[in-house]
């Protein structure tokens, strides 16, 4: 059986598979209000969004779904519960979170950069968390990792090539491109790397009880 199947994972994996996408889509919009410009692939979903409409989040899963599509055809192999599921819902929080009416752009640049800054730590936090669930990985690290095995190329040359490709994308359509988009380039790893351990050690804390207990009952 796959062993990303939904069969396998207990409900508080999905639990904070769940909780990890909503935090990450509140940190991707915080990011698209302080208006400093916005992650790669938020700046192509967003250019998109100027020049044919739909909202930002329809464009997430839109090209959520041509990657993921891509990823498969060339793996052969169907996608995984949790990159759809990924897919999906973040485009679904982002447009929701946008909703809000309070949730606007500060009036002051300090306000707008805290506002930035906040977003990709949370942004890195939301990540963390839905890594650490173990749940799947998303549309475009899918990709990335088939590229990875295809190719021979070392990971991060792979996701190199792919930033830059859709950043130049995003840039043609109009996408904002300002200082919070390297800003986000060169932290965010850093910030994956600070939250990721932190939000494992939650979850292995939070199974702990329910890992014993499957083993008892086993026994």
């Amino acid at each position: 059986m796959n062993k990303w199947s939904i069969q396998t994972k207990h409900p508080l994996h999905w639990f904070f598979f769940l909780v990890g996408l909503l935090i990450m889509a509140f940190g991707i919009v915080l990011m698209i209000k302080a208006d400093l410009g916005s992650a790669p692939w938020d700046v192509l979903h967003i250019g998109l969004y100027h020049q044919f409409g739909l909202t930002i989040g329809t464009w997430s899963i839109v090209i959520g779904f041509i990657v993921l599509g891509l990823a498969s055809l060339l793996s052969k192999s169907m996608p995984q519960i949790g990159a759809f599921l990924n897919m999906l819902l973040v485009g679904i929080f982002i447009d929701m979170y946008l909703l809000i009416p309070f949730f606007q752009t500060p009036g002051s640049l300090i306000s707008q950069i805290v506002m930035l800054l906040t977003g990709i730590v949370v942004m890195g936090y939301g990540m963390g968390l839905y890594i650490a669930a173990d749940c799947g990985i998303g549309p475009r690290d899918s990709l990335m990792i088939v590229l990875m095995k295809i190719s021979g190329i070392k990971v991060q040359w792979i996701r190199l090539f792919m930033e830059i490709v859709v950043l130049l994308f995003g840039w043609f359509l109009g996408g904002p491109i300002f200082i919070g988009t390297l800003i986000f380039c060169f932290t965010i790893g850093h910030v994956l790397g600070f939250a990721l351990p932190q939000c494992q050690r939650l979850v292995d804390r939070v199974m702990s009880p329910t890992e014993t207990m499957k083993q008892r009952m086993e026994e």
